[in-house]
């Protein structure tokens, strides 16, 4: 049996997360205590220097708090870029606020040129992100916003532990969200944080939250089976045969033993009843033993993004030359490839490589979002749109070794230069 390597499917999760997992299934007692979660929120305070950190069953439950904290009224505009998950612009238009996509830079997040040209009077709020962990160009976007008297928000989702010039991502702007999905710097399976300094918007979100109610049981189960499955049956099962993982894992999706990451409903621009939830203490002990092992986890991203640099130099490398005043944390590492990846990824899975994160084909991902329902007129970010056609991301997290890393790069290597 190959070992499988893949970048998504609880990539995160070491033998003491599962194991976590399992003896919280047989302590039910325990899910909706208050206690793990307050101290989950503590240590984020603390880490972050910020005032107020409160937690949700999601990044999406996050953002849509902090949309309501900062009370965005109907018709108001709140520009972010393309290339995004519909996770993040969902929250925008059950508000009834309007999306507008920015094109992005060479570091795949908003580019500040495009930005100013897509302000109009309606505008309200930025929102920044720091895609697959690499800071935007703040000092840029912080002097548009103040010139413009835009709110920024910050969507950390894949930036948790990245600086700019020597400050946390996640603390430059009115407020933030970070997520804790199954694919993400930690991961809790599911589970997000809003983060703000500001005191009376700090109060809005934490009453906000003090209002939901906690997630079904039946959602929790499934959130603590996922490590469980995927680890001792999935992923054993993708390295026997490709097919036999995708039907596994469809299977558990039908009996309702495992959640998706992104619901059907999401990808046609509406929220699930799932959303916005509280963050159960079932996921906030999870999300805890995660987050003591952040610095390690960047540290091993790192180690593995240095490989990839030194091996692929004549690839288009986006990230490859980034300023000294930027702190990356690479939740993935892109490369763009003048071939359709359709094709790479398709040989990739007979060697039991599952590279396709579904971050590609699309501005809106997942690839089946209707770009319709998102807001999204083409052609009106070309950079986003030819970057959505050419990407491929690497995977960096803890259970990637180099040997692996080593492989991957030997297999893309032979498709370098071909369109």
């Amino acid at each position: 049996m190959l070992k499988p390597i893949s970048i998504s499917l609880s990539p995160n999760t070491e033998k003491d997360d599962v194991k976590l997992a399992f003896k919280l299934l047989f302590q039910p007692w325990r899910w909706k205590k208050e206690e793990n979660t307050e101290e989950l929120e503590n240590e984020f305070r603390k880490h972050f220097g910020v005032k107020y950190a409160v937690s949700f069953n999601s990044g999406r439950s996050a953002l849509m708090a902090i949309l309501e904290a900062l009370e965005i009224k109907k018709g108001e505009e709140i520009l972010l870029q393309a290339f995004t998950c519909n996770s993040a612009v969902n929250p925008i238009l059950k508000k009834g606020a309007t999306p507008i996509f920015v094109d992005i830079d060479n570091t795949l997040n908003l580019a500040p040129l495009d930005l100013m040209k897509k302000i109009s009077p309606r505008a309200k709020a930025v929102m920044v992100q720091h895609n697959f962990g690499m800071p935007a160009q703040m000092d840029e976007i912080l002097k548009i916003c103040r010139e413009k008297n835009l709110i920024l928000i910050e969507d950390c989702a894949h930036a948790l532990g990245a600086k700019f010039k020597g400050k946390f991502c996640g603390t430059f702007g009115k407020a933030a969200f970070f997520s804790f999905g199954r694919d993400k710097i930690i991961s809790s399976i599911f589970g997000g944080m809003a983060a703000t300094d500001d005191v009376e918007i700090g109060k809005r979100l934490k009453n906000f939250q003090e209002k939901l109610d906690f997630p079904s049981n039946l959602w929790i189960v499934q959130q603590l089976l996922h490590p469980i499955l995927v680890n001792y049956l999935v992923l054993p099962a993708y390295g026997l045969n490709q097919y036999l993982g995708r039907i596994l894992i469809g299977f558990f999706h039908k009996v309702l033993l495992l959640s998706k990451a992104v619901y059907g409903k999401e990808k046609m621009g509406e929220i699930p009843g799932h959303f916005p939830k509280r963050l159960p203490d079932a996921l906030s002990i999870l999300a805890l033993n995660q987050f003591k092992k952040l610095a390690r986890f960047n540290k091993h991203r790192r180690t593995i993004v240095s490989l990839y640099e030194k091996e692929l130099k004549k690839f288009n490398l986006p990230l490859s030359q980034f300023p000294s005043d930027k702190e990356p944390v690479f939740m993935r590492y892109p490369v763009l490839i003048e071939r359709k990846t359709d094709e790479i990824l398709k040989e990739a899975r007979q060697k039991a490589f599952f590279l396709d994160d579904g971050w590609r084909k699309s501005v809106v991902v997942p690839p089946d979002t209707s770009i319709k329902k998102m807001n999204y007129l083409p052609g009106t970010c070309p950079r986003a749109e030819k970057v959505a056609e050419t990407i491929l991301n690497l995977p960096t997290h803890i259970n990637i070794s180099q040997l692996e890393a080593r492989k991957i790069v030997e297999f893309l290597r032979k498709f370098n230069n071909l369109s």
